[in-house]
């Protein structure tokens, strides 16, 4: 099902969000979403959705999940509440991460195939801006007042910041090696991004545009390349950042104040995907290589349970 310019403008708008109570999981060998009860632990259900899909988003009124697809060159449109996808917009070659404007308009895109970042108006359906970047940008993040967004450059080694209004790159930072995803600190001072082959995160100051600080990571047992750090999210408090550690096989609870690791929790094979809910006492881990999702007690720095949700689980959004 494909929707009209003005329906899926009607799509973005704000509006009540009465959360489903799940876990979305995305299955990139499946092509579809598995849900999970998010107190139940238990898969409750499977939505069908275009090929290979992996980022997923919310969009502006929390009731809609954007799903980009990197087979399809499309994202579909998930209506949480009766789980059917209601429709769908281009967003170009082989799309890897989208983060959105403050409104919900634009999606930013990293096109990996095309070294570029693309910027598709999703309700008029068509591209309406593109960037040269360096080569496999992969991790986008729009700052809170839509004015700058940052792109990872994988073989580059860089973050580029790039004015929205104006579509120019106004630096490229110097990260760590192979840098993947993002997150920002609760007040905006930081942006922290994952350096995949370098066991570390790197530290950018907002501020000044440049790293300020580094934290690496060791596991016991473990070799520093065996450590591979690509998803990245920030506690609902501020005061904790969690890392999934790719190969590694654990997820770093690091404190943001001091960038000190303060708990390592063992989940499954290549964790790289992270979701919290809303009070932050659970966090949700796709496990890529082992098929499954491991659910850790945040506050007790230990596993609950994990359980099988579809082949090559990418990216986790929890609606509770």
């Amino acid at each position: 099902m494909r929707l009209l310019p003005a329906a899926l403008a009607t799509c973005l708008c704000a509006c009540a969000h009465a959360a489903t109570g799940l876990a979305w999981v995305s299955s990139e060998k499946d092509h579809a979403l598995t849900l999970v009860d998010a107190k139940t632990l238990a898969v409750v259900g499977t939505v069908p959705t275009c090929r290979r899909p992996r980022h997923l988003q919310r969009l502006p009124g929390g009731t809609k999940l954007l799903v980009v697809c990197g087979d399809s060159g499309r994202a579909d449109i998930v209506d949480m509440p009766t789980r059917r996808v209601v429709g769908s917009a281009p967003i170009g070659n082989d799309p890897e991460i989208l983060d959105l404007s403050p409104d919900g308009r634009l999606a930013y895109i990293s096109a990996e195939d095309d070294a570029a970042l693309a910027v598709f108006d999703l309700a008029a359906k068509k591209e309406v801006g593109r960037v040269a970047v360096g080569p496999e940008p992969e991790g986008v993040k729009v700052a809170p007042d839509g004015r700058r967004v940052y792109v990872t450059s994988e073989i580059a080694n860089l973050v580029h910041v790039i004015d929205t209004a104006t579509l120019k790159i106004v630096k490229s930072i110097p990260v760590g090696k192979r840098p993947r995803r993002f997150a920002l600190t609760a007040d905006g001072a930081e942006l922290w991004v994952t350096d995949e082959m370098g066991a570390a995160v790197s530290v950018i100051s907002t501020a000044d545009l440049a790293v300020k600080a580094t934290v690496a990571f060791e596991v016991k047992g473990l070799r520093a390349d065996d450590i591979t750090p690509v998803g990245i999210a920030l506690a609902p408090d501020g005061k904790t950042m969690y890392v999934g550690l790719g190969r590694a096989n654990h997820v770093a609870f690091v404190d943001v104040a001091t960038k000190k690791t303060r708990e390592l929790v063992l989940v499954g094979k290549r964790a790289w995907g992270l979701g919290l809910n809303r009070d932050g006492s659970r966090l949700f881990v796709a496990n890529g290589l082992s098929d499954d999702l491991t659910v850790v007690d945040t506050q007790a720095a230990k596993p609950l349970k994990t359980l099988p949700v579809g082949r090559v689980p990418h990216s986790v959004v929890v609606d509770d």
